[in-house]
């Protein structure tokens, strides 16, 4: 087993213990050269318009979508984080299972084919136009930027982790080696970005995913079956372990509240519904019907995975337990050992080095598609959005094209320099952007497709409710990381009852209020505004290129009061 004289860094730096830190020939050959294939798929499918760039031109077919939707979804938090919060924290991790798959079936059952029919490039495209507001449409595109990037701070710190274990300690420029990796990482997911756009991005996704599935599953078979764990079906036959296993892993709510796995369930489920990655996806098909199934495809490339993370978790704990020290208790396991517990687990097995490598890169995979998807949401805000609708509207393609490559270089800078020292781990992270998501844009998207007298005054009012509910326990939780004065939380019953991680629990329900409340009580939105909405239920097919708008604009669209 591993020297762990030789893993354990010095007190301060962020590095798993237990994790052989060197540079290993064989995993980096992998890894690199996955590295290269993502770098040369976005060559040749560079984009050369808008179009192409935010939308791939909607030519994506419903399988190759779906792969997208998977590895666009399946995050580091998906492949590493969550398999770290089940190893950590127990049956409260498994409310990151439930909240991440049944946000699907909404998504399945009440907006992709209706998010497909009307249309637009962006969720906030979408926000501006059903609203016929500016505002609205400059609150979505900072919001959206916002999710991005504390989205992909998850995905950095990931990426950085799994990084120490193939490449070592390259510490350079006064760096560790934790930030190294991320600042390598980093810069070469940015560099494929601003030359790919949207549709060498999707052609990656599905590499990416086939990447990291094979990846993950082959980890998880090795190390089930070589441990006397498990023989043909782990995602079962892990339950056998649960016995052996501290209470802290297998008793419902030992760790966390009952309150707090409900809150953050919600928030994941409706957070899942307003994540302008994940909507975006449905722009990029060419019909309803290609949005339903694609979306179909997804929900069962993601199941693949999840259905397996909590098996990996108890494998992980049970090896580390025996072989590098008590996973509960003072000090236990600590956070970054459980971000890469994944990777650690398959070390501690006594895999082959190649073997583990490949779950590494696995992990590497999962991150950089969704920093892909992340950074092609947050740039098209930016540029289509704000620059070209609001700033210059007589952009050209080049210029949008332009200021969306400087937007992918800008969140990448302020990515980076946030995940050198991230205040939290993995998929706490990225719990933090879906909550925003869910506070902010799901009520808009599912008021604004279903509710026809939804108008721009109540969406104002109730964004701007969102946003103040999700940034007050932000700031009660995530500034007290950084000063060292303050211990916990500025306000420990705000945080019991509006937790960060859990916050759409509250803010959704008074965001809907607030919504329905200001609309009713002002004019209803014009008769072109309530003829589209319909039009997004409508039985009747449209083209490719086609959108509700367009439909509306003819008398296919005209409808009686």
């Amino acid at each position: 087993m591993t020297d762990l004289s030789t893993t354990i860094m010095a007190t301060g730096e962020l590095l798993p213990e237990g994790l052989n830190v060197s540079f290993k020939t064989v995993p980096s050959i992998i890894v690199v050269s996955m590295l290269l294939l993502f770098l040369a798929i976005g060559f040749v499918f560079r984009v050369a318009d808008t179009e192409d760039m935010w939308v791939a031109g909607r030519s994506i077919g419903n399988l190759e979508n779906g792969m997208a939707i998977g590895a666009n979804w399946m995050s580091a938090a998906s492949y590493l984080g969550m398999a770290a919060l089940i190893a950590l924290s127990g049956f409260y991790g498994l409310a990151f299972v439930v909240g991440w798959t049944t946000g699907y079936f909404i998504l399945l059952i009440f907006m992709a084919s209706q998010m497909r029919r009307f249309g637009k490039y962006t969720a906030p495209d979408f926000v501006g136009d059903r609203f016929n507001s500016d505002a609205a449409r400059a609150i979505a595109a900072v919001t959206t930027f916002l999710i991005g990037f504390v989205y992909a701070i998850g995905q950095a710190r990931g990426m950085g982790l799994v990084g120490l274990y193939i490449f070592g300690d390259l510490g350079v420029l006064g760096l560790s080696g934790y930030q190294a990796m991320v600042v390598i990482m980093m810069t070469i997911t940015v560099g494929y970005l601003t030359l790919s756009g949207m549709l060498g991005a999707t052609k990656n996704m599905a590499v990416q995913y086939t990447i990291l599935i094979v990846a993950f599953l082959a980890g998880l078979y090795a190390v089930g079956y070589s441990q006397g764990f498990s023989t043909i079906a782990p995602q079962i036959e892990y339950g056998l372990l649960l016995d052996d296993l501290a209470a802290e892993f297998s008793e419902p709510f030992v760790n966390e509240s009952y309150y707090l796995w409900i809150a953050t369930a919600f928030s994941l489920i409706v957070g899942t519904c307003g994540l302008p990655h994940v909507l975006v996806r449905f722009y990029t098909v060419e019909s309803e019907k290609t949005a339903r199934w694609s979306c179909v495809w997804g929900l069962f490339f993601i199941c693949v995975l999840y259905l397996s993370a909590p098996a990996f978790a108890a494998f992980g704990t049970s090896l580390y337990g025996d072989n590098v020290g008590a996973v509960y208790g003072d000090p236990g396991m600590t956070e970054a050992a459980g971000d890469v517990i994944v990777v650690l687990a398959t070390q501690l097995a006594g895999m082959p080095q190649w073997l583990v490598g490949l779950v590494a890169a696995g992990g590497i995979a999962a991150a950089i598609a969704t920093t892909a998807g992340l950074f092609i949401a947050g740039s098209s805000a930016i540029s289509h959005d704000i620059y070209t609708n609001i700033i210059n509207p007589e952009a050209t393609q080049r210029e949008q094209v332009l200021v969306g490559r400087l937007s992918i270089v800008l969140l990448g800078v302020l990515t980076t320099l946030a995940a050198l020292d991230p205040a939290a781990p993995i998929a706490a992270l990225v719990s933090y952007a879906f909550a925003l998501a869910g506070a902010v844009l799901f009520p808009m998207f599912f008021l604004g497709l279903w509710w026809e007298n939804t108008n721009r005054q109540g969406a104002l009012a109730g964004m701007t409710t969102g946003l103040v509910i999700w940034t007050i326990p932000m700031i009660n939780e995530v500034v007290p990381v950084y000063l060292a004065s303050v211990d916990g939380a500025f306000f420990p019953l705000l945080q019991q009852w509006v937790p960060a991680i859990g916050s759409a629990l509250i803010a959704v329900p008074i965001v809907f209020a607030v919504t329905i409340g200001v609309s009713m009580a002002t004019d209803e939105p014009p008769m072109e505004t309530k003829q589209v909405v319909r039009q997004c239920h409508s039985p009747e097919p449209m083209g490719q290129q086609q959108t509700a708008e367009d439909v509306v604009a003819t008398d296919g669209g005209h409808t009686e009061e």
